[in-house]
């Protein structure tokens, strides 16, 4: 039997029924709206379909006073609703009503928040709450959700998915038959609203976001976009390829990789591209599964991709690119063509000179370019498996440790890649804190791959399966690495946003070109992998042509010779002895 969403609404859809709305068509589950008249009017013996509500307490406690607990409208009940996700009202008294009635319980009441500090907690239901599951949410600004204060008396089925000390702001209860899921919050997250530093908090819409996300991904799981698996890895910027850099050392970390079970990326400032050990140099080619390296900058200046002379950034990324590639000629250590932004720093240019320069992607903490009016970047952009706001160029995003679990497990949740982000000194103490975040990582309710940061960005991806055999993908990086680990053969329609096809020069996957279109700002094109098969597909584009700039002076390269050297001196003795002096370096 098929499933629908359904808003409910009285005449028109109101601004919550446009938020819910709009959440749906992110996880890609169609919808439609119906007034309580119309539901109530339908001919359910002809209706095939099992129907997951969304409506207001108020809509919903109208909807309860039309179903007798018998007779056909109460068997129509059972045999066509699924579920029902409700959210709170302006009311708290309208609210209490409902829930007294659908738990049967007269003593369950509602209360305001007033301003208390609150942890969340999200129930250790595996099924229902995800990579969530189990999860400590400290809550960085006061909520105003009421919450449903415990009752001694309350019945068996009612389940407190999302709480607080004092009680369920997100529950799930039985009424008759059919569960129902309340959320005693009246937000609900605007995925369009823009976020001003371009960072997603989950600890500042507890209430708002993640009760529906629950819902809709337990609800629709058999329709929702969602990736192939979750991937990980732990990406360390600037460390040279030395036996020791700062509190890292190379043979240790490898130790603690197989025992902790995780991989790291060394993002690798190529102007050190001359200078790494043969003794890691093996370390890194005996462990692929392990070890891996991005390319961080080109000198690893102060914010230079952070220009907007494209031709400069041109220049820049063909020298970052022709170091490694030296690099990898000297040491036989393969590097991924992904840009990780020195200092985060980096302009729209930027984004483009990489596309064109067949980058595969960019990952960054920072999602706001540096230009002088940047392109707003909205809740729905970062929620995104990557950004690509950007001339299509990918960005996927990496988190520090300090933004807490749980982030990275509503990332995870999501569908986005766990990346994540550290210097050095996040090492120190033995490694203390990275084991104890990487532990709390891997005990998350969904099991990650730790792979190398181009195998996390080639299969950053999200699908749905759209009949048997036939499933959709949606495309971020330049790159695409498939495999299909059904038991029959796949096919597989492939969709990129592009804004400038144009630019395309060639799309292949090893044994030649593939045909592909565009519609409506997304290219299209297909392929298929029999039970058991694997494959990569590329995007290529014409590269821009150069002007003949002739680099940096010898001023600039002695100042950034200068601040390279001084940087180790800086980690190797400053940081790693604990002398707390200023970041003159970067």
């Amino acid at each position: 039997m098929r499933h629908e969403a359904l808003l409910l609404t009285r005449d028109s859809l109101s601004g919550p029924d446009c938020k819910i709305a709009k959440l749906l068509e992110f996880f890609g589950v169609r919808w439609h709206a119906e007034t309580t008249a119309q539901f109530l009017g339908r001919n359910c013996t002809k209706h095939s379909k099992m129907t997951q509500l969304f409506c207001s307490s108020k809509i919903f406690l109208e909807l309860l006073t039309e179903f007798a607990p018998d007779g056909d409208r109460g068997q129509d009940w059972r045999e066509h609703v699924h579920s029902v996700f409700v959210y709170g009202g302006d009311d708290p008294t309208q609210l209490e009503t409902l829930l007294r009635h659908v738990t049967g319980n007269d003593t369950t009441t509602v209360n305001e928040p007033n301003g208390w500090a609150r942890n969340f907690f999200v129930a250790k239901d595996t099924e229902l709450c995800g990579a969530m599951a189990g999860v400590q949410v400290t809550a960085s600004s006061v909520s105003n959700a009421p919450v449903v204060v415990r009752s001694r008396s309350s019945q068996s089925g009612t389940r407190e998915l999302v709480s607080d000390e004092h009680g369920g702001i997100f529950l799930k209860v039985e009424y008759r038959g059919v569960f129902v899921f309340l959320s005693t919050s009246g937000q609900i997250i605007d995925l369009d609203s823009e976020l001003a530093t371009g960072v997603f908090d989950i600890r500042d819409h507890v209430p708002a976001a993640l009760p529906i996300v629950l819902y809709i991904k337990w609800a629709f799981a058999d329709v929702c976009w969602e990736p192939a698996e979750a991937n990980a890895c732990l990406v360390i910027d600037d460390p040279l390829l030395k036996p020791s850099y700062g509190c890292v050392n190379f043979e240790e970390l490898l130790a603690l990789m197989e025992r902790h079970r995780f991989s790291t990326n060394i993002a690798f400032i190529p102007w050190n591209w001359r200078r790494s050990n043969s003794r890691v140099v093996g370390l890194f080619n005996q462990k692929p599964e392990h070890y891996s390296l991005s390319i961080h900058g080109c000198d690893h200046t102060a914010a230079e991709f952070g220009s907007h002379d494209r031709e400069r950034l041109r220049r820049m990324t063909r020298e970052a690119v022709d170091r490694m590639s030296s690099h990898e000629t000297q040491t036989g250590i393969h590097h991924d063509r992904i840009m990780v932004f020195p200092q985060g720093v980096f302009s729209e240019a930027a984004m483009d000179v990489l596309k064109r320069s067949n980058f595969t992607a960019a990952v960054n903490n920072d999602v706001m370019s540096a230009d002088p009016h940047p392109q707003a970047v909205t809740i729905s952009d970062v929620w995104d498996i990557a950004v690509m706001r950007y001339k299509g160029f990918p960005m996927f995003t990496r988190r520090d440790p300090c933004e807490g679990i749980e982030n990275f497990a509503f990332d995870i949740l999501l569908g986005k890649p766990c990346v994540v982000s550290i210097h050095h000194d996040f090492c120190r103490d033995h490694y203390t804190h990275l084991l104890d975040f990487i532990d709390r990582l891997n005990a998350l309710n969904c099991p990650l791959s730790w792979r190398s940061l181009g195998e996390v960005v080639r299969r950053g991806c999200r699908q749905r399966q759209l009949s048997p055999g036939v499933r959709q993908t949606e495309m971020y990086g330049a790159e695409l690495r498939l495999e299909n680990r059904s038991g029959q053969r796949e096919r597989y329609l492939i969709r990129r946003r592009e804004c400038e096809p144009s630019a395309i020069k060639e799309i292949c996957d090893g044994s030649g070109p593939i045909a592909w279109n565009c519609v409506n700002d997304h290219i299209n094109f297909e392929t298929e992998l029999g039970s058991g098969q694997s494959k990569t597909i590329g995007i290529r584009f014409h590269e821009f042509a150069g002007n003949g700039y002739s680099g940096e002076n010898v001023s600039y390269r002695f100042k950034a010779m200068l601040r390279r050297y001084l940087s180790e001196v800086r980690d190797n003795y400053i940081v790693k002895n604990n002398l707390h002096l200023p970041d003159l370096f970067g």
